[in-house]
């Protein structure tokens, strides 16, 4: 049995504590996290791998994306397969056209059998009517072309005193 904390990403507290077996899928969980939030679960939505800092890394979808063959899918991760150890995290999105952004760790992991299960045992603050705007800002990378500010180049400078149309 898998106890999962879920974080809703926004400026109030938003927090569902939720007991699910460990041989579910994250497919279930999907459904299950969707309607502890008060969503039907019918919305596009995928999983992303992260490390401990919560950096964003692969992609669990919904569906299998592949052209060709068996590629990976929520309906092919079980729980015990993907989150191993306690403290394990996923990033959740939920609704591709609003981002709904959730925060997924594993919090304890226990041997014991429930009946009943997924059951949520902890539920704190309300979501908002509107998901939050999300601000995505890429980091600046080098180019290889040195500063952007120096358009000199060998054959001198490029003046703003130069008139093009002289000629």
């Amino acid at each position: 049995m898998y106890k999962i904390r879920v974080i809703l990403d926004t400026k109030e507290d938003v927090i569902r504590t939720i007991l699910v077996d460990d041989k579910l899928n994250l497919e279930d969980l999907h459904v299950t996290i969707a309607k502890a939030f008060g969503f039907g679960g019918k919305e596009m939505a995928s999983f992303y791998r992260t490390d401990e800092e919560w950096n964003q890394g692969e992609e669990i979808p919904l569906f299998n994306m592949e052209e060709i063959g068996e590629g990976i899918s929520m309906q092919t991760c079980i729980l015990k397969d993907t989150l191993l150890e306690e403290n394990d995290k996923l990033i959740y999105v939920y609704d591709f056209l609003k981002m709904w952004t959730f925060y997924v760790e594993v919090i304890e992991i226990s041997t014991e059998q429930k009946e009943g299960l997924p059951q949520i045992i902890l539920t704190v603050g309300e979501i908002p009517s509107e998901a939050p705007e999300k601000e995505f800002i890429a980091e600046k990378l080098d180019d290889g072309f040195g500063d952007d500010g120096d358009i000199d180049d060998e054959y001198g400078s490029f003046d703003d005193d130069y008139d093009f149309n002289e000629y």
